[in-house]
């Protein structure tokens, strides 16, 4: 069929929802259900791992990973949209066998409290509230059942969680911390620097209750001692941002700093490979040439890329103007909104 679009604007309905083929591997959100705890490396890294395994990133970019392995330090990655800053973390969990990327995405709302644990205290009352209720209804013989402990109320965070004692250290990805308001990168510096933090609620019954499990973000259940959690090995701590704010001077030097570059026509290629095949990498040169020579200083993002070519791919039949339009609307510079 010569017309590629599904929906046409017509008014009428139809059944043409039926041809929408598959989505694009970054937008693959069926591999797995809750069990599936890799599914985020794998739209990160491509469908076609063996393809992202045999590409090399700079020698700049292993250097800084390396040393901030070597010496327990964060990493801080800046750079443009779309440069694969957050796609790091992924990589280098993958390559060394670490598990799951524990992810905090950064909001203009986000505290160290959000990080480290959540104390569901309004839900533990109403929980005690409605057990009262129940054995005390009049007519009822229900023995009253234990209430549940306060570690069924105690959630770690992405950072508390990357804290935990453990062999092996955990990769957590600390995404576009420039959104976050101008106290959190402050606030940061004492769980960076020292690798530990108090759960008050915990301490407080550390006498009482000297081990309580808590759930993890992860969704498991871990021990807690003391009320405090101390890590073992220190994690693996990629920051990011976009560069929109600089950063005190006191979390610069508690961390390995990384200017990611924009890709180069080998590592694009590599890219289009692993998420669409050697096919797309060969048969769209005029996008990746239209990328690569882009005007200086103008921002179009990697995504936006990949974007125009799994799109001018289902419209082979399409018109060349067609074609050209989506790519237009596709790869539109982020620094010069219409």
């Amino acid at each position: 069929m010569n017309d590629w679009r599904i929906y046409r604007g017509a008014g009428h309905p139809h059944d043409e929802i039926r041809r929408l083929p598959p989505p694009p591997p970054w937008r693959d959100f069926s591999a797995g259900g809750a069990d599936d705890t890799l599914a985020g490396s794998d739209r990160r890294l491509g469908v076609r791992r063996r393809l992202v395994q045999n590409h090399h990133p700079r020698p700049a970019e292993t250097d800084a990973v390396n040393a901030a392995l070597y010496l327990r330090r964060p990493l801080l990655v800046t750079g443009n949209p779309g440069t694969g800053k957050s796609t790091l973390a992924h990589a280098v969990a993958h390559e060394l066998g670490l598990g799951r990327v524990l992810r905090w995405p950064i909001v203009s709302r986000s505290t160290l409290q959000d990080g480290l644990y959540r104390y569901d205290a309004i839900g533990r009352l109403q929980d005690v509230q409605l057990e009262r209720a129940q054995t005390g209804a009049p007519g009822s013989t229900a023995a009253a059942a234990a209430p549940a402990g306060i570690g069924s109320y105690i959630r770690l965070g992405p950072l508390g969680t990357a804290l935990l004692p453990s062999d092996q250290p955990r990769v957590l990805l600390i995404d576009e911390l420039d959104k976050s308001d101008l106290d959190l990168p402050n606030d940061l510096l004492n769980a960076l620097e020292e690798g530990e933090f108090a759960v008050p609620e915990l301490e407080r019954l550390a006498d009482r209750e000297p081990v309580v499990e808590v759930l993890t973000d992860d969704g498991r259940k871990v021990p807690v001692q003391g009320g405090r959690i101390r890590c073992s090995t220190f994690p693996f701590i990629v920051l990011t941002s976009n560069g929109e704010r600089d950063f005190p001077a006191a979390l610069l030097r508690r961390c390995i700093r990384l200017e990611l570059e924009p890709p180069g026509e080998e590592q694009l290629r590599a890219m289009i490979e692993a998420h669409l095949g050697a096919d797309a990498a060969a048969g769209e040169q005029t996008l990746v040439s239209r990328f690569l020579n882009r005007e200086p200083g103008e921002v179009i993002a990697t995504d936006q890329l990949l974007n125009a070519i799994y799109l001018t791919q289902h419209a082979p039949r399409a018109e060349r103007v067609t074609r050209e339009r989506i790519a237009d609307m596709l790869m539109q510079p982020l620094d010069q909104p219409r």
